[in-house]
């Protein structure tokens, strides 16, 4: 049988082939958005089996299991290993069309070397104890599936209150592969429950060893973390949000919210969205005293299906695309940190793509002449990082920004075997631009075009961040 993933995978024509080729094929990886447990990394783990490191925690691949009729025990239930990967490999075939599948069979082959075979109820034992077999050796230790994908720099995903033990053990091993901490304050916005809330600022008042009496003393210890996590290499703040939020407020009115809640009393719909919008602003000025990057994550709609997110937790598959209205409230956010001389450098992600141009103009109107880019659209995320979605998103800063000055793509994924994602997303770039060229629609040198592909893939990022990538 003919491998499916073959060296001109995607690429449809002649100039795409010699880009991705001559240029993107063999530059590092620089993923500054991933959920990659860095515990994982610092032990330098080993996984038993192609389940532990393929379907634990995938929530895309859950999902798909979940359509195809695939009970829960099976997916995140008592089922053995075995049973589970029989399940995934039994639901692969009905995912044509769906991301998963192309994406199943580039890791299969970066990974494992399986590029002749279908992966199906009747493969499945074959495969599945094949890789298994090569994950219990040293060369499929987590670091070592890292340095096979020639990533440079990684950043995980950590709360403040995190005291940052796995990324300290990394520095002192030596590892070469730069892993970083980002400053995830989501907790600290999370006042819809007077209880968990006040649960969480116990940990943030531990770590910060500060004494959280009121909302002054709160922002002095949320303070005292972001200047750890700078300590330790982090550069990068990132946020999840439905929308922006920007109502008015005084001072006064924030300090009186926070009282109420310390005292246990749940906050009205207006008390929280004044309170995210005062600590909204403090979190971007944060970034922008120390001169990080801002993401900001907006439109997912999360824990949809309440019953089983109660079952099974958060990041469990029942999160979807939402619809809420971005732009006038990120205007009047992006606006109120420029006026006040507060604005950070800022990537910008949706999850629907209905924002994409919302976004990618956005970005136009608070760009600074001091540096290249301030304001990033970002790469397509979650629902959209497959390939009618990364289209859509180069499309769309192409016509209203630079592509040229694109930081590039990142993994957002929880598992060490998603690293391809950034080859997927460079076949695609270079696809595209090759289409242009051919259809004379571009007119620069090939050694110019692969020059910029290159800065996409790679030399983009490391400016932007200002984090300088090992050789």
């Amino acid at each position: 049988m003919t491998a499916m993933i073959h060296d001109d995978f995607l690429l449809r024509n002649e100039t795409a082939r010699r880009l991705y080729h001559g240029y993107a094929e063999g530059m590092g990886i620089f993923d500054y958005h991933c959920h990659i447990p860095p515990r994982d990394i610092a032990e330098d783990r080993r996984f038993d089996n192609l389940t532990q490191i393929w379907l634990a925690g995938d929530h895309y691949k859950w999902r798909a299991m979940r359509a195809n009729g695939v009970n829960e025990r099976f997916i995140t239930g008592n089922a053995s290993d075995w049973e589970k990967f029989l399940s995934w490999a039994e639901t692969l075939p009905g995912t044509v069309r769906n991301p998963l599948y192309q994406w199943s069979y580039l890791e299969l082959d970066r990974y494992f070397g399986v590029r002749d075979t279908l992966l199906n109820e009747a493969t499945a034992k074959t495969v599945y104890e094949r890789c298994s077999e090569m994950l219990r050796t040293e060369a499929f230790a987590v670091r070592n599936l890292i340095r096979r994908m020639n990533v440079k720099v990684l950043c995980t995903t950590d709360d403040p209150a995190d005291d940052l033990q796995y990324h300290r053990k990394l520095r002192e091993d030596g590892f070469e592969v730069k892993v970083l901490p980002a400053f995830r304050p989501d907790r600290a916005m999370a006042v819809e429950s007077a209880e968990s809330f006040n649960t969480w600022v116990l940990r943030l008042e531990k770590a910060a060893d500060v004494e959280i009496w009121n909302y002054h003393t709160y922002l002095e210890a949320l303070k005292k973390r972001h200047d750890f996590f700078h300590e330790a290499g982090c550069r990068i703040s990132d946020h999840g949000l439905e929308t922006a939020y920007v109502e008015d407020y005084t001072d006064g009115e924030v300090g009186g919210i926070f009282e109420k809640i310390r005292s246990g009393t749940d906050l009205d719909e207006g008390e929280i969205r004044k309170f995210k919008s005062a600590l909204m602003f403090e979190l971007a000025a944060m970034d922008a005293e120390k001169g990080w990057a801002h993401q900001l994550h907006f439109g997912a709609l999360r824990n949809v299906n309440t019953r089983m997110a109660a079952k099974l937790g958060p990041d469990t598959g029942y999160d979807s695309m939402g619809d809420c209205a971005i732009a006038a409230p990120l205007a009047k956010f992006l606006n109120r940190l420029d006026a006040a001389d507060r604005l950070p450098k800022v990537i910008l992600f949706n999850v629907n793509p209905k924002d994409n141009e919302v976004l990618a103009t956005m970005a136009g109107n608070f760009q600074d002449g001091n540096m290249v880019a301030k304001m990033q659209f970002g790469p397509a995320w979650w629902f959209l990082d497959q390939k009618k979605g990364m289209t859509a998103q180069l499309d769309a800063l192409s016509n209203v920004g630079l592509l040229s000055r694109f930081v590039g793509m990142v993994t957002d994924s929880r598992s060490f075997l998603s690293y391809p994602r950034h080859e997927y997303f460079r076949r695609l770039l270079c696809n595209l631009l090759g289409t242009d060229v051919e259809g004379g629609e571009i007119f620069e040198e090939i050694d110019t075009l692969g020059r910029m592909v290159q800065d996409i893939c790679f030399h983009n990022a490391v400016r932007y961040f200002g984090i300088d990538s090992p050789k």
